[in-house]
Order: C-alpha cells, then structure tokens, then sequence
C-alpha cells in the first residue's frame, strides 16, 4: 500500500499553550496522536514522551527483525503503549514538578493491508470508506461509558460539562487498560487521527467532507483546524490524515517521475 499522510496542530483560541503532540511518519507508517490531560502537571511533557516512546520504541522493534520475540505489528504497538506509560509514571515518581502528569494516546501502524491500532483515552482514529465515517476507537471517558450503558444519549452529552473527564489515561496507573485493534485497509480508504479538539468541535459530516474534498492530506489538515477553531477552539487541535492507496504500476511510474524532478 502507497500512503500519503500529513498533520497539524494548533493551541487553539482559548489555551494558554499546547499539550498536544503528534507523530505522523509516513515512510514507516507510523502515526501518533497524544492530548495532555488537561489540568495536570506537564501535560505537554507527557504526551511528547507518549509520542516518542511509542515510535522510538517500534523503531526499534522494526530494526530488531524478529530478535525482540514480538512478531506482529499488533503486539508491538500494544507494547510500545505499555512502555510509554511506564516511562510516564517513572519520570513523574522522579520529579516531584511533574506529578500527575498524563496523557492520551492513539496509534496506528499501518503495515502492508493491516491496520493495527492501540488507543487510551479520548483521542480518536476514524476511518473514511467511500462516503462514510466510522469511529474505530471508543472513548475512555465518563460521558462515553454512561452513553454506552445507555444512561445519556449523544445528544445529551454535547450539553454535559464533565466531557473531558477520562478514565484512561498514560500515567494515570501502572495497570493501563490498553484497548487493541486489528484491520485490514483498502484502496482509497483515508484515516483520522485526532484530539478532542477536533471532533468536539467539528461534526463528523463536515470532517467526512472536508477529507474527500482534496487528496493533500496538509492542506485537509490545515482546513480541520481553520474549522475547529472557527468553531471556537476551545481546546488545543491536532489532526492526522493518511490517504491509502493500492501500489499500482502507474503509482510506481509517478513516484519515479517526481524523483526524478527533485
């Protein structure tokens, strides 16, 4: 599969700084959303250790070539989320500053057809197929889980202030209940990759539209926050968007000429 991926994010309009932070490696296939909980000590330093870990840490697996004794893309991005929040809560038990710290997280590995994905938290990944939107990853939050057992319904959750108050989170606890995925992707399939900050200002018709609207996944990303924020920008944004496509002998043509007139 031929990926073509880009991301952005933004403090929005009414944080003071951002506690967002994101990887979004292409050529590895490779992608990191991870949204500092909000009110807590070095929320920044905790989702950019999340995102650093957690690629640095496949990286390694990827270049060990089975020795680590991880032999899927499943086991080692649910490892590499394991790890991260080990290091989290080791660096904020070594400082006393950074008490409290957390973070969540969502990763995708995209490895040929399958998708893995590991997530805690409230981050979320969709997938757009022809002209639908589907969220791959349920909420760890309050609100989500009394939606869920059918307490509240989605509509009586938009009106609810206590949104953000997650039940799953890097650092939170040594026990994290990482929640793990596997797929396969398709030809023309695109991922979402995003913080609150996002969805809990855009509605999923307009992030469905804005997706299908180009094929250059910068200038989509640039159009999702421009709406986030017009919206309001309560939170920090950040986004990722991967655009997938079957390797063909025409792809491989286009990416030899574009080579070429480097």
């Amino acid at each position: 599969m031929k990926i073509i991926a880009g991301g952005q994010t933004d403090k929005g309009m009414k944080r003071p700084k951002n506690e967002d932070s994101f990887v979004c490696d292409q050529q590895a296939g490779v992608f990191v959303v991870a949204d500092g909980v909000g009110g807590s000590a070095g929320g920044e330093i905790a989702s950019k250790m999340a995102v650093d870990i957690i690629c640095g840490y496949f990286a390694d697996v990827q270049s060990a070539e089975g020795e680590s004794g991880i032999h899927s893309a499943r086991e080692a991005i649910e490892q590499a989320v394991r790890h991260a929040n080990k290091e989290i809560l080791d660096a904020a038990e070594a400082d006393p500053k950074l008490n409290g710290m957390a973070t969540t997280v969502v990763a995708a590995v995209l490895e040929g057809e399958r998708l893995s994905i590991a997530h805690a938290g409230d981050s979320r990944l969709y997938l757009i197929r022809g002209n639908n939107i589907e969220q791959l990853t349920d909420d760890h939050s309050l609100v989500a889980e009394q939606i869920r057992k059918g307490m509240m319904t989605k509509e009586e959750a938009r009106e609810v202030g206590m949104r953000n108050v997650i039940t799953q989170s890097l650092g939170f606890t040594p026990d994290i209940d990482v929640d793990v995925e596997e797929m396969s992707v398709y030809d023309g399939d695109a991922l979402l990759l995003c913080s609150d900050g996002l969805y809990t200002m855009v509605p999923e018709p307009a992030m469905l539209h804005t997706v299908k609207s180009s094929d250059d996944p910068k200038r989509v990303c640039q159009r999702l926050v421009y709406l986030a924020n017009k919206k309001g920008g309560r939170d920090n944004i950040t986004v990722i968007v991967a655009y997938i496509y079957k390797k063909t002998v025409f792809s491989f043509i286009h990416d030899f000429i574009k080579w070429i007139r480097r």
